[in-house]
C-alpha cells in the first residue's frame, strides 16, 4: 500500500501516523507531502493527520482546506481514492467539503487530552473489516474543537446510509450523554463519505498500534486498509 501524509504548518501527528502505517505495511514508510505541493505521487491512501494547521487561529482546518495540495486531494477523492483524516485532518476534510458537517468547540469549552471509548458501527468497510461490529475500542482524544455538528437532515442521512463510522461510548459500550466527551451530535466520533472511501474521525487510533502504547485497538484499522489497498 502506497500511503502519503499531508503536512501543514502546525501539523504535529505525522510521525505517529507514519509509525502506525509502517507497522501495518511491514516497514514501508509513507511519503510526506508538503501543503504547498500541487500534485501527488502515485498513492493508494492519503492521510491528513492531527495537529494545529496554521495555528488554527481562524477556524480549525479552515486555512489548511485552502492549501494548494487540497485541490489534488479533492481530485484524488473524487476519482475514488481513499482519504483518512484524523482530528485536525477531520476538521480539514469538513472545511474542504469532502465530508459533511463541522467540528465546533467542545461543549465544555475545554481542551480534552484523555483516553476514551469508541464503538465500531459497522465492519463492512475498508477501514473496519478487521473489527467486529459493536466492538469497543480505546482511543486517545486530544482536541479543543471536536464537537461534531450537522443539521438534522444530514444527521438522518448519515444514520440512514450507514455513514457513521464510530461513536463515543462508555466502557461497556453504552452510548449516552454521560459518555459523550465533547457534545458531538448523536455521539458521533467519525463519519464516512457516501462511497465509504473518505473517513474522518477525531480520536487518535494511530496512538494504539503497539503494546508499548498501552493497547493495540487501532491496529485493525490500519491492517484492514493494507489488506484492502494492497490487493
Amino acid at each position: 500500500m502506497r500511503a502519503g501524509i499531508v503536512v501543514f504548518p502546525g501539523t504535529n501527528r505525522e510521525r505517529d501516523m507514519a509509525i502506525a502505517l509502517s507497522h501495518a505495511t511491514g516497514g514501508v514508510a509513507p511519503v510526506m507531502i508538503w501543503h504547498k505541493d500541487v500534485s501527488l505521487p502515485p498513492l493508494d491512501l492519503i492521510v491528513l493527520p492531527g495537529g494545529f494547521s496554521h495555528g488554527d487561529y481562524l477556524r480549525c482546518g479552515a486555512m489548511a482546506a485552502q492549501s494548494p495540495v487540497m485541490r489534488a486531494v479533492a481530485e484524488f477523492a473524487a476519482s475514488g481514492g481513499f482519504v483518512l483524516g484524523v482530528c485536525n485532518g477531520f476538521q480539514v476534510l469538513t472545511e474542504a467539503g469532502l465530508l459533511p458537517g463541522a467540528l465546533l468547540r467542545n461543549a465544555g469549552l475545554r481542551f480534552l487530552a484523555q483516553d476514551h471509548h469508541l464503538t465500531v458501527e459497522r465492519n463492512d468497510t475498508a477501514y473496519t473489516s478487521d473489527y467486529e461490529a459493536g466492538r469497543i475500542l480505546s482511543a486517545t482524544l486530544a482536541h479543543g474543537d471536536g464537537n461534531y455538528f450537522a443539521d438534522e437532515e444530514t444527521l438522518d442521512r448519515l444514520e440512514g446510509e450507514g455513514l457513521v463510522a464510530f461513536r463515543y461510548c462508555g466502557p461497556d459500550g453504552e452510548v449516552c450523554d454521560a459518555y459523550n466527551p465533547n457534545g458531538s451530535q448523536r455521539s458521533i466520533a467519525g463519519i464516512y463519505s457516501e462511497n465509504g472511501r473518505v473517513l474522518g474521525l477525531m480520536p487518535h487510533l494511530e496512538d494504539h498500534v503497539d503494546p508499548l502504547m498501552g493497547d493495540v485497538d487501532g491496529r485493525p484499522m490500519f491492517d484492514a486498509l493494507v489488506q484492502r489497498l494492497s490487493a
